[in-house]
């Protein structure tokens, strides 16, 4: 029986020099794919003003045209070293370097990104890139792997209108840099979004995990002000949070921050979904809450409590889940998590990422820790994010 060669590749450097970064991952990769025509490209922070020159070696050393990444303050991957070494790596606050190139079906998909235009209804999201009218016209993008930039303060609203007009399903995750933002779309652009648009011709799964749990009931806002909540349930907002956070917490107001949170859930989906908001400051004085989100009255929300022990078990039951759903072993995969998980949640050698690892083996993958994760049309925070080729 003949032995078919693999869809994807992925490799990992942690080189400081980038040169030698980009001559370590293309001995990780190894023979390149029989036709592969997509790279997936990570740079950490460390590594953000050398990223033109990587992409620019890289893309002539490798022979693909189309790539698509941004940068992150950690990066992650399961993939090969320079010596063909596979392994589990979160890379955080030094030099890293990961990418991953696949043989997708021909005409299947298109790099492409975005930026505002005024329009008589006022400011809309543009799609540009070489080809991407034309691709447009006579393809569905069924999904969407997407980058964004979290200074755009209306981003949200700009991932939704993209999901609704292109009745598309988007994943992927804001930049993370402590200087500059650069995303990848064939070359280095700050654009609001880009990403990659995919055809039904590209068979993948995606599913997303929550680093919290909710803690006491849904509730509803009986007064507010903006991202100011007085009232809970007819009740002062911080009465109503003692009472679901628990006595012992409730000793020590100084101790809940990074640790309770807010959680509003998501309307029409057919599972427990929800969003969730940091609790900025506390105002003992009227009893208000002052979170990072705008509220109306009559809004359901709850509380919630962000910890380890939640979140794996969380990532198992997704990771199962998907397991279920795939009709085939996946090839490849891409995973977005916040910058509040990774080690801060799970712990350091790679933790979380092994997780992932030990449910699907050494499956090429790679990743970013992002300033926030978009699933379906929705930005969210504290989330995992994976896709699965297969």
């Amino acid at each position: 029986m003949a032995v078919v060669p693999p869809r994807f590749k992925a490799a990992c450097s942690l080189s400081p020099d980038w040169a030698k970064a980009c001559n370590e991952v293309i001995l990780g990769i190894g023979d390149i794919p029989p036709e592969a025509n997509l790279g997936f490209i990570y740079v950490s922070d460390v590594l953000v003003d050398d990223f033109s020159s990587i992409l620019t070696y890289l893309r002539k050393k490798i022979g693909i045209e189309n790539w698509s990444g941004t940068v992150g303050i950690g990066i992650a991957a399961t993939a090969a070293d320079q010596l063909g070494r596979v392994s589990a790596q979160e890379v955080y606050d030094n030099p890293g370097l990961a990418i991953l190139v696949g043989a997708f079906p021909t005409g299947s998909f298109q790099v492409f990104e975005s930026g505002q235009i005024e329009t008589d209804e006022g400011v809309k999201l543009a799609v540009t890139g070489e080809g991407v009218e034309s691709w447009l016209d006579t393809n569905t993008p069924y999904l969407s792997v997407v980058h964004g930039d979290p200074r755009n303060y209306d981003l949200p609203l700009q991932l939704s209108s993209l999901a609704e007009g292109l009745e598309t399903y988007l994943v992927g995750g804001l930049s993370s840099s402590r200087s500059e933002l650069p995303q990848v779309a064939n070359h280095l652009t700050e654009s609001t979004i880009s990403g990659v648009f995919f055809n039904d011709n590209v068979p993948a799964i995606t599913g997303l995990t929550q680093g919290c749990s909710p803690i006491g009931p849904k509730r509803k806002v009986s007064s507010v002000e903006g991202q100011q909540i007085f009232s809970i349930d007819g009740r002062s907002a911080l009465e109503v949070m003692k009472q679901d956070i628990g006595e012992l917490l409730s000793r020590d107001l100084s101790k809940i921050g990074g640790y309770i949170f807010i959680g509003f859930p998501v309307e029409g989906t057919d599972q427990d979904d929800y969003l969730v908001r940091n609790l900025m400051s506390i105002d003992t004085s009227d009893g208000s809450l002052n979170i990072t989100e705008e509220v109306e009255v009559g809004q359901e929300l709850f509380f919630c409590r962000r910890d380890n022990e939640a979140a794996r078990n969380d990532l198992n039951r997704l990771l199962d889940d998907m397991r279920k759903r795939l009709p085939s072993p996946p090839k490849a995969g891409l995973y977005y998590s916040c910058l509040g998980r990774g080690q801060a949640l799970f712990g350091p050698n790679s933790e979380e990422l092994t997780v992932i690892r030990q449910e699907f083996g050494d499956m090429p993958l790679v990743g970013f820790f992002a300033n926030g994760e978009i699933s379906h049309d929705r930005l969210y925070g504290y989330t995992g994010v994976l896709t699965l080729f297969y």
